[in-house]
Formats: structure tokens, sequence, C-alpha cells
């Protein structure tokens, strides 16, 4: 392809809330700030991240916009609109892209699940009724549906289909989805741990829960591997590896507002169903962030 959404480290962003569990969107626009300030690549709203799934229609709108407007064309904006419900999501897509997001990241249909042969339509059905592109999200630990090379290699034949976050772990079948969908398809990991590993076998880079920690680090460790020098960028890997299995220490997003709020941001409490870490795990995160010297 000629054109990419982006390369190097997208941040899937929080997005912090107030004691009233209502959007703060004066602290979303430090938090969208720190991040173009510091290099980072994308910024990717109302993801898993960013509790897309606890959103109302209207405020997950209100975000996308706000998102855009700060960003103020300083990077690309992906704006997440997948739903287990394609009317919705296609709904959700073409406001996206009224609103000015320069894409949008679709996850695969969750709890109701789907055939391989669903996902191909529910995708169609959704790419054939936008003008931007769409990057499909594929993370079946938390849906339960996993797309199959061979399944990329259908939807990657639309025009509208430019790429996908793949954090099903399994790099073996990436290795044929890239062999059977070639340059028809952009790949970013979605997974941290696995940034390094997928940019050095030819992705695109990393959509990321590590960089609203450390927007620099992430962009370096993914541009070293874009830039050929590998050994530099795993040992990046390697450094920061502890700091990103913390982060998932408990269910994402819960340690990423956790960690920000310790590094004096006000990110405030995930929504429900979500609760806070434990006291072991919160001590943990600490002991983890201090040995990063992201906190005193």
């Amino acid at each position: 392809m000629a054109d990419h959404i982006f390369t190097g480290s997208g941040v899937a962003i929080v997005t912090p809330m107030n004691n009233d569990g209502s959007v703060n969107y004066e602290e979303y626009a430090r938090l969208i700030d720190y991040q173009v300030n510091n290099g980072i690549d994308a910024i990717i709203a109302c993801g898993t991240t960013g509790e897309s799934a606890t959103m109302s229609g209207d405020e997950h709108c209100k975000v996308i916009d706000f998102t855009v407007k700060h960003v103020d064309k300083r990077v690309p904006v992906i704006a997440g609109t997948g739903s287990n419900d394609t009317a919705f999501a296609v709904e959700l897509s073409q406001e996206a892209e009224k609103l000015g997001a320069d894409a949008i990241l679709s996850v695969t249909p969750y709890y109701n699940k789907t055939s391989q042969d669903g996902l191909v339509r529910h995708y169609t059905y959704i790419a054939d009724k936008i003008n931007i592109p769409m990057i499909l999200y594929n993370v079946p630990s938390r849906t339960g549906v996993n797309i199959r090379p061979e399944t990329y290699a259908k939807l990657c034949k639309h025009p509208n289909i430019k790429a996908t976050k793949e954090a099903n772990g399994d790099l073996t079948a990436l290795v044929r989805t890239m062999a059977l969908c070639g340059d028809e398809l952009d790949v970013y990991s979605g997974e941290d741990a696995q940034a390094f590993a997928i940019t050095a076998m030819g992705g695109l880079g990393v959509i990321s829960v590590f960089a609203n920690l450390c927007p620099k680090e992430a962009h370096d460790l993914v541009q070293k591997a874009l830039d050929g020098d590998f050994k530099g960028s795993f040992d990046m890997q390697k450094k920061y590896i502890a700091l990103m299995d913390a982060l998932f220490s408990d269910v994402n997003p819960i340690p990423v507002k956790a960690a920000m709020n310790l590094m004096g941001y006000r990110c405030g409490s995930c929504r429900l169903p979500l609760a806070p870490m434990s006291d072991s795990g919160l001590a943990a995160l600490k002991d983890c962030m201090k040995s990063y010297e992201l906190i005193k």
C-alpha cells in the first residue's frame, strides 16, 4: 500500500474520569498533549483501554470529537468504533468519519461471536459504508473470536480495510497472514510485549498501553526496529518487559489508570464493572514503577 495510517507507536489512550464517573476533559487534554509532546505517532481514542464498552453512543462521539479537535492534526486520530452490533458499529464509524477521525479501529464482535464468514460479512458491511481506513482488531482473549489468516486474506481485498491490530499472541498465524496478504494489509502489534517481534517481522509498529506512561520509549522501541536497529529495539523490549507485564497484572485498563494516577495525572477510577486493584496488586505496581524511576 502506498499510504499507511501511521508508523511507529500509537497510544491506546485512557479516558480520565471525574469522581462522579463523567469524562474529565480538562485532564484528557493534558494527556493528549503529554503524548504528542513526547513523540507519540498516533492517538487511539475509545478503545478497550479508553473504556469504550461503558460509554453511551453520545458520549463515545463526544470523546472522539474532543480528541480530533484537541489533537488538531498533530498526529493521526484513530477512533475505536467496534461493536458486536454491526448496525451500531456502522453508526459509530460514520459519525467518527464526520467528526474528522483519520481512521477507525473495529474490534471483532464479542459475546455473540460469529463464524469466519460472519466476520467477513460484518467487516465488509461496515467498510462499505465509510470512506476512511479501517483497522481490524483481533483480540480473542477478550472477545472469544479469532480472525484466521485465510479470513484476513479475504478482508484485505476491501479498499477500506487497510490494517490489523493483532493481539492473538500467535506469531505463527501472523506469519501466515502476512504471507497471504502481502502489502495489502498493514500490521500493528496489539501487545506491547510483542512490539519488537511484530515490527521486526515487517509490521508498522504497535498500538500501545505502555505508551500511556512512556510515550517516548514506546516510540523509540518501535522506531529502532523500523530503522533496522534490531538489537537496540530488542534491548528496549527486554528493559521494559517487566513494566509492560505489570500493566496487565489486572484487567486492562485497571493497572494503567492506577499507574497514571500514581504519576500525578487525574485519571480517576475505571467504571463498573471494573473494580480497583487489590492492595497487594497496587503495591506491586508501585514497586515496579519505582524500579523504572517513574515515581519515587
